[in-house]
């Protein structure tokens, strides 16, 4: 790489620059000259883009507002603040129901079965192609998957989509058969398979579903263990939680991730404790933090975590969402609704990161998508 040529700083400065970029600023940048424009087209800047903004998550948070039947989308960014975002590239009704590395994968409201993965800051998407099977018609209890999971790695440029749920024969109960289809954007294919299941999962743990380690982790309703996908083989299993937190009781728990791992938010009413699973072959559990809610005291009934790293983590109450920096161990509160929603904003939150990720099928450079009528210099 070329050191100086006839800017002022060296290459390598330059790209260190523009991967602390937000993606809106980068498109703009890209008009800038021609050297920019090649060097944040290669695809060392996507990885290097996307390792920087894991140190820098988010969370997106749906508004409904109860006078309205529409609702909006904010995004909630320690660094930069309160930003909207809009979903209206796709073109449909849509909810979120997974979002993993700066992907969200959507379902249509008005289309059941229609399912979207697509990246809210550079506004590409993909339709997902519909199953030969028909299982989402008869998934258990609301024609819908029970759970729906998205796995993106950035590092392979690649992600799957993960519907599953309780077959039943319409006019009879659940037959304990547990229906599971995997989309994979490499093959551009779903896959099937069938075990058998039971268990039962809140509307928290299934929103809080973790890619880490090749496999798609949920918090089932029970708390005593985690429900695990393992991608590459295609097999359920389950994981112990620290005995620390099964044996107390009356107390709340969240699954997140935490700088690549695994993680278990403990939630008390004076405390919050941060689980983190260090060795996940031999299923090692560590406490890395615990942190006092006395600052917080009235929110902490309706407090939930959503996003963290090492630096911070980011909470979402019925009307608040809060930001705990844990060097200073202060308190932040990021956003607050102004007046009643329908709905809590934890409610529909979830974590998220700025990544310039492409969400079509292998074989597709890794590039800007946006189209720009310019003049390079």
């Amino acid at each position: 790489m070329n050191t100086r040529r006839d800017g002022i700083f060296p290459e390598e400065v330059i790209i260190q620059i523009l991967a602390r970029l937000p993606v809106k600023s980068l498109f703009r940048s890209k008009a800038v000259c021609k050297l920019w424009y090649r060097l944040s087209s290669e695809k060392y800047f996507g990885q290097l883009y996307n390792e920087v903004s894991i140190r820098n998550p988010m969370i997106l948070v749906e508004i409904s507002q109860s006078s309205e039947s529409k609702s909006s989308l904010i995004c909630v960014d320690n660094s930069r603040g309160v930003s909207d975002i809009s979903l209206d590239f796709l073109k449909d009704r849509v909810k979120i129901r997974a979002s993993c590395n700066g992907l969200l994968c959507c379902s249509s409201i008005p289309d059941k079965g229609v399912y979207y993965v697509c990246n809210p800051m550079t506004r590409e998407f993909k339709l997902l192609p519909k199953s030969r099977e028909r299982p989402v018609t008869r998934f258990h209890p609301d024609g819908e998957a029970v759970l729906v999971g998205l796995a993106c790695d950035s590092t392979y440029q690649k992600f799957n989509v993960v519907l599953a749920g309780y077959h039943r024969t319409f006019g009879h109960r659940p037959d304990g058969s547990f229906i599971s289809l995997i989309y994979d954007s490499e093959s551009n294919k779903w896959r099937k398979f069938i075990s058998i299941q039971d268990e039962q999962f809140t509307h928290m743990n299934r929103n809080q579903v973790v890619f880490v380690n090749s496999s798609l982790h949920w918090l089932t309703m029970s708390c005593t263990h985690i429900l695990v996908l393992d991608l590459n083989h295609d097999i359920w299993s389950t994981m112990p939680l620290p005995y620390e937190v099964r044996c107390r009781t009356g107390n709340r728990l969240y699954l997140l991730e935490y700088d690549g791992c695994l993680s278990v938010i403990q939630i008390s009413d004076a405390w919050m404790n941060i689980w983190v699973l260090k060795d996940y072959g031999k299923d090692e559990w560590c406490m890395v933090d615990r942190v006092s809610l006395r600052c917080i005291r009235g929110l902490v009934p309706g407090v939930f975590p959503i996003s963290q790293t090492g630096e911070y983590v980011l909470l979402a109450t019925h009307k608040h969402v809060l930001v705990y920096h844990r060097k200073s161990r202060v308190w932040k509160e990021m956003y607050s609704v102004k007046n009643s929603s329908t709905l809590p904003l934890w409610f529909s939150a979830h974590a998220f990161r700025s990544t310039v990720f492409s969400c079509h099928v292998k074989g597709e450079k890794v590039a800007f998508k946006l189209e720009l009528h310019v003049n390079l210099m």
